[in-house]
C-alpha cells in the first residue's frame, strides 16, 4: 500500500469536476488507506467528508462543523434533547479535543460557493463547475487533530 501525503491527495482532486462522482472512489480509498480527510461543499447546503471519516454536515447558508479523530460530532442540541447521561459524557470528552472546520458560503467578491476555515493544518484544491471554482475544499491528516 502506497502511503498518501495531504498533498498528493490534494493535488490528484485539484481540477477536478463537481458532481456526484467525486471525489473519484480510488482517490477516497487512498485517502482513507493513508488517514487523510476530504472536505467539500455539495449542493448549496452541505459539508461532505470523505476518506479516513465518511460523513455530512448540513450547513444551509455555512455552518461549522466540530470533527476528532473518531469522526464528525454531532450537533449538541441533539445529544442535549436525547438526555442520555452517557452520550452527554461522551460528546462532552470528544468536543474538547475537536477542532472547527467553518463552512462559509458564497464569500463576500467571490463567484465561488464554498470555502472552508480551520485551524487544522491542511491543503487546499479547487474544485470545478465548468471553467468556474465551485468549492476550495481542503484535506488534512487525522493524525493532525
Amino acid at each position: 500500500m502506497t502511503q498518501h501525503t495531504t498533498e498528493t491527495i490534494a493535488a490528484a482532486l485539484h481540477g477536478l469536476q463537481y458532481g456526484r462522482a467525486f471525489p473519484p472512489k480510488d482517490i477516497a480509498q487512498q485517502a482513507k488507506e493513508s488517514g487523510i480527510v476530504i472536505v467539500y461543499g455539495y449542493s448549496d447546503d452541505n459539508m461532505e467528508l470523505d476518506g479516513a471519516i465518511r460523513d455530512e454536515f448540513g450547513c444551509y447558508s455555512g455552518g461549522t462543523a466540530h470533527v476528532s479523530a473518531q469522526g464528525l460530532l454531532q450537533d449538541w442540541e441533539s445529544v442535549l434533547e436525547r438526555g442520555e447521561k452517557q452520550e452527554i459524557k461522551d460528546w462532552l470528552e470528544l468536543e474538547s479535543n475537536a477542532r472547527e472546520i467553518t463552512a462559509v458560503w458564497a464569500p463576500r467578491d467571490s463567484e465561488i460557493s464554498w470555502v472552508y476555515e480551520t485551524d487544522i493544518p491542511h491543503k487546499t484544491f479547487h474544485l470545478m463547475d465548468g471553467d468556474d471554482i465551485y468549492c476550495i475544499g481542503i484535506v488534512f491528516a487525522l493524525a493532525d487533530l
